[in-house]
């Protein structure tokens, strides 16, 4: 389980490795990879890095942990591989979006073209036992993302957290909100999509304040995929 990064994440995530923490994670991890059903798929762990590297991030979008169903996710918050069902939080997000920026709603749940836009999709736990929510919770995967989280703080290149239900909005106060921009709601889920999160305008305001500090802005629009 050591991590397979070599961009410029890997001395961030070089030093989070080396912690107690992330040992014991990594020995619970290897029995769970080896007794049950883990989601995601051990290769697909660590795309959110791999796809969207340090310097490259303009927004970070926080998630819980990993969907739990099988087939659905590789490794970055909020997406599904193709060809899955849309999850409900998928879907009040992209409904969000369209309303905010009036981009078409894709016919997959894939988000790399996001990740590929300088989006990190960052779950605050990366793992999951098939079908059993938050059962990786609290087992270390917390104290790495804290040091993502903190790594991209220190970063003098502003960019903008994107926090969404309280699990994230709980990172604020890790965020140095005068360098850098913050955009919080409720979450997309079902349960509470409806007290705030529409009509929030998550990805306007995110571009508004890329381009406020000299940035490109975020193309949101993510591209259908070929249907046969």
């Amino acid at each position: 389980m050591t991590i397979p990064i070599h961009n410029e994440w890997e001395p961030v995530l070089d030093r989070a490795s080396q912690t107690e923490s992330y040992q014991q994670l990594r020995e619970f991890l290897k029995k769970e990879y080896f007794n049950h059903q883990v989601y995601p798929a051990m290769e697909d762990l660590w795309n959110a890095f791999d796809l969207t590297d340090y310097d490259e991030v303009k927004a970070v979008i926080l998630g819980q942990d990993p969907y739990h169903g099988p087939n659905q996710a590789h490794g970055l918050a909020f997406s599904v591989k193709p060809g899955q069902e849309l999850p409900p939080s998928l879907q009040n997000i992209y409904k969000e979006l369209q309303d905010d920026l009036g981009c078409s709603i894709p016919n997959h749940g894939c988000l790399n073209a996001w990740a590929k836009e300088g989006v990190l999709l960052l779950n605050t736990v990366l793992t999951v036992r098939a079908h059993q929510a938050h059962s990786h919770r609290g087992k270390g995967w917390e104290d790495l993302t804290d040091q993502v989280i903190q790594a991209l703080n220190q970063r003098d290149k502003p960019l903008v957290f994107i926090l969404w239900g309280r699990a994230a909005r709980n990172k604020k106060n890790m965020i140095d909100t005068s360098k850098h921009g913050v955009v919080e709601s409720p979450h997309p889920s079902p349960l509470s999509a409806y007290r705030g999160f529409f009509g929030s305008r998550p990805f306007s305001k995110t571009n508004q304040f890329l381009q406020d500090h000299g940035q490109t802005p975020i193309n949101w629009q993510i591209p259908d995929q070929p249907v046969d």
